[in-house]
This record gives C-alpha cells, structure tokens and sequence, in this order.
C-alpha cells in the first residue's frame, strides 16, 4: 500500500474520532464543562472509547459487524458506523436479545423457514459476548 494512501485512511480515523466524540457520540461540545470537570471527562471519555474501539476492532475481525450495525452504503461517501460505533452497537445488540428473546422465539415458531438466519445471528452473539 502506498505512502498517500495509508495517510489518508488515518486521516479519515481521525475524523471519525472527531465525529464520535461530538454530535456522533459523547456530545463533548455539550456539555460546557471547563477546568478540571472538562479534563477529568475527558479522561473518563478516552477509557470509554478506548474500550468501544476495542470491541470494535474484535466485532470486525470476527466479521459479525453485518449483525450489529449496516454496512456501508454503495452511494454514501463514509461508512455508516465508525468502529467505535460498531463496538457501542455489538454490546447493545446482545443486550436486546437477550431482552427480547421470548418474542424472538415466538416469532421463529411462525416462520421456521428464517431458523437457519436466526441461529446464525445466535453464533454471532455468542461471539460478541465473548468479546466484552
């Protein structure tokens, strides 16, 4: 890969960092915090998406990224999630599943012909749970 475009995939991380950490995630702009409470958020913030970024990366190398959220569109410049997105969405994912699992098997009763989608969709929560 080339010098350019490997500078430009980085570059375009860091504006995604920039995205999630204004109106795209932690609103940071905000919050009117100043001094230290802006500092210690900060600090608190950098852990959060640390950890987001992480599961992110795991969701992605796993590739059940298609469960948690969409891919990218074909006409749409940037992708739709960031990573740091995509590790916020693995872990709500599993989350509603597991809330609403009741419904989704009454659901599955109904159309036995969709089994096979849901228990691949299970295979893919198991794999995110053993990520968090």
């Amino acid at each position: 890969m080339s010098a350019a475009v490997n500078a430009y995939k980085q570059r375009m991380g860091i504006e995604e960092m920039f995205r999630d950490c204004k109106k795209g995630g932690y609103d940071v702009e905000g919050t009117s915090l100043k001094g230290n409470r802006l500092i210690n958020m900060i600090l608190l913030m950098t852990l959060a998406y640390s950890s987001a970024i992480f599961q992110g990366i795991e969701l992605k190398k796993k590739q059940v990224q298609k469960y948690v959220s969409r891919r990218k569109e074909p006409k749409k410049k940037y992708r739709r999630r960031s990573t740091f997105g995509v590790g916020i969405d693995g872990e709500k994912w599993v989350n509603y599943l597991e809330q609403y699992s009741l419904e989704v098997e009454q659901l599955m009763k109904l159309t036995p012909s969709k089994r096979r989608f849901y228990q691949q969709g299970m295979r893919a929560a198991t794999l995110i749970r053993s990520i968090s």
